[in-house]
């Protein structure tokens, strides 16, 4: 890697945004949106060895149980996850001083625990979704080379054609759970299906304050749809990028979210506090 632009170090020798080294992170990794879940999880922990910050990247690596793990948020958004699990991978994969790849690359076991807005009356707030396939509607893994491989095109093509996509958007694109993740969740009573991971939170989501929608009737439209058996549960903003990235670069990428909001019923949960943390707790028991 022969320019400096491309794989970017701070002067005391971390990755540019997250500001960590190769040793600060655990090979589990639990990423969250918000900061300050991060803190709200660390309680779980015992030895932290690891609090570092950056922007919206705050990271703690600790001991949970009998094993190491790593907390990081994410920020929001698909742009937010481009940086991230690039970044990540670097810290494993590549030596950060010369900026060759390292020729045993080492997988990461990387699980979102998120919130999201379910999407079916039978979703309902304060259920816990699992995402068995995630939807891109941002269009960020076009970016990349070499992904029709990890891509369910079936899946996106008849979505696109059921939703009469406009050539204005980002084609949709559908990626696969890590299936070995989702065996180690086999006996949780989760809800499982596909995720629709939105570029905004707003018209991209259906919301309508002062600007209208694209298309008004899209989110009932969602609802309806059902592919091989899978209904679409939800919204949520990251993972079409987590597993499509995870997929190209080699590593185990999981999602997991509670629903705050339900779209079709409008019911909202206020406190979510407990829920989060009970689902957080369980999905650190499990990996």
């Amino acid at each position: 890697m022969e320019k400096q632009s491309e794989l970017i170090t701070n002067p005391d020798g971390s990755i540019f945004h997250l500001k960590l080294h190769p040793g600060d992170i655990s090979d589990k990794i639990i990423i969250v949106g918000d900061p300050g879940r991060v803190d709200m999880l660390s309680g779980f922990l015992h030895d932290i060895r690891v609090r570092k910050e950056n922007r919206e990247f705050r990271t703690v690596t600790g001991s949970f149980e009998e094993s190491e793990l790593t907390i990081i948020s994410s920020g929001i958004g698909t742009d937010n996850i481009d940086i991230l699990v690039n970044e990540l991978d670097a810290l494993v994969n590549i030596d950060l001083k010369t900026g060759i790849a390292k020729e045993d690359p080492v997988s990461l076991t990387l699980v979102r625990v998120g919130t999201s807005g379910g999407l079916r009356a039978d979703v309902p707030a304060g259920s816990i979704v699992l995402t068995e396939k995630a939807v891109g509607f941002d269009g960020l893994i076009h970016f990349y080379e070499g992904y029709d491989w990890i891509l369910d095109t079936l899946l996106s093509d008849y979505l696109a054609e059921f939703l009469e996509w406009p050539d204005t958007l980002s084609y949709p694109y559908a990626v696969n759970a890590n299936r070995e993740l989702m065996e180690l969740f086999s006996n949780e009573d989760y809800i499982r299906g596909i995720t629709i991971s939105s570029p905004g939170f707003y018209a991209p989501q259906g919301r309508k304050l002062r600007l209208e929608t694209f298309d008004s009737e899209i989110n009932g439209k969602l609802s309806e749809f059902s592919f091989r058996g899978k209904n679409i549960c939800n919204y949520e903003m990251e993972s079409s990028a987590l597993y499509g990235l995870s997929a190209l670069l080699g590593h185990k990428a999981l999602t997991v979210c509670a629903v705050l909001a339900n779209r079709v019923t409008g019911e909202f949960i206020h406190d979510y506090k407990p829920v989060v943390m009970k689902m957080a707790r369980r999905v650190m028991e499990i990996i």
